[in-house]
């Protein structure tokens, strides 16, 4: 299939592309196109505008700063796959990164396209409420920063307005007594996840504290299961990994992977396994 028309305009700057996003109510920015793309073709998005980000220098940067890792909004999977700065500081981003597509779908897209697109099935989404991370966006009012926890709304729908361009995101720098665990289940590698979980706490022992866990594929946004996180804080044992099993909040609708009776099972099977990642020495 072949997209409806559209105009199309190359920003330069971050203030150009958000003067041009105000040009036209129903205008997309385009950064890898890795989503957008397959949605024109197949007409399920129609803008009157497209604004490509990608003619803007210096937002494709990899840095530890101020306790901080902070990823340009065009950096590349492939770059965050192949990154010292992510494998060092950010482990969880590191494991999930070679389950996203496949090398083709990571040498082009963006990790700013990935967030924002907000895809209820992917890591990237999920790994970012799982570290408490946040989003940088620019609007017309100026700069602002999104926590995660507020970021995701519901399906594909997120708290940045018509007229924001995200700028970058950031995630806390792992420390000595950082823990995480990633895990997911598909039909295919590279196939969206029928559901997975992406999960962060802290060392307190022999056992685990500020624990999140940040399920997608089970609902219109990533999830957090709170009561889960609860049951898991303290020493570490069989028993506990079973109560947080049994606190397990979710509700996940059926669909075309899986009921959601299978899911909130399988959702059990990964946290267990995940538990004993978070359980690890750090390397």
């Amino acid at each position: 299939m072949k997209p409806a028309p559209f105009a199309y305009a190359r920003a330069r700057s971050v203030e150009e592309a958000v003067a041009l996003l105000a040009e036209k109510p129903d205008a997309k920015v385009l950064a890898g196109g890795q989503s957008l793309i397959a949605t024109l073709n197949m007409r399920l998005s129609a803008p009157a505008l497209l604004v490509d980000i990608n003619g803007i220098d210096g937002r494709d940067g990899i840095v530890h700063k101020g306790g901080m890792v902070e990823i340009g909004a065009l950096a590349r999977h492939v770059q965050a796959e192949r990154s010292e700065v992510i494998a060092s500081f950010a482990p969880l981003l590191a494991s999930a990164m070679p389950h996203i597509g496949h090398p083709a779908i990571r040498n082009r897209g963006t990790i700013g396209g990935s967030i924002a697109f907000a895809d209820p099935a992917a890591e990237l989404p999920a790994c970012l409420l799982a570290l408490g991370g946040e989003i940088e966006a620019q609007g017309p009012e100026g700069k602002r920063t999104i926590k995660a926890d507020d970021f995701f709304r519901g399906l594909f729908e997120t708290a940045l307005g018509a007229q924001d361009v995200l700028t970058a995101v950031r995630v806390p720098a792992a420390a000595q007594d950082t823990r995480t665990g990633f895990a997911e289940l598909t039909r295919r590698h590279g196939d969206y996840a029928i559901i997975g979980l992406a999960a962060s706490a802290k060392a307190d022992g022999m056992g685990l504290k500020d624990v999140r866990l940040a399920y997608f594929g089970v609902g219109a946004t990533p999830v957090r299961a709170r009561q889960a996180e609860a049951a898991l804080s303290g020493e570490a044992s069989e028993k506990r990994i079973d109560a947080a099993i049994a606190a397990l909040e979710l509700d996940p609708p059926d669909d075309v992977q899986a009921t959601g009776a299978a899911k909130k099972h399988l959702a059990g099977v990964l946290l267990r396994g995940v538990v004993r990642q978070l359980m690890e020495p750090a390397r």
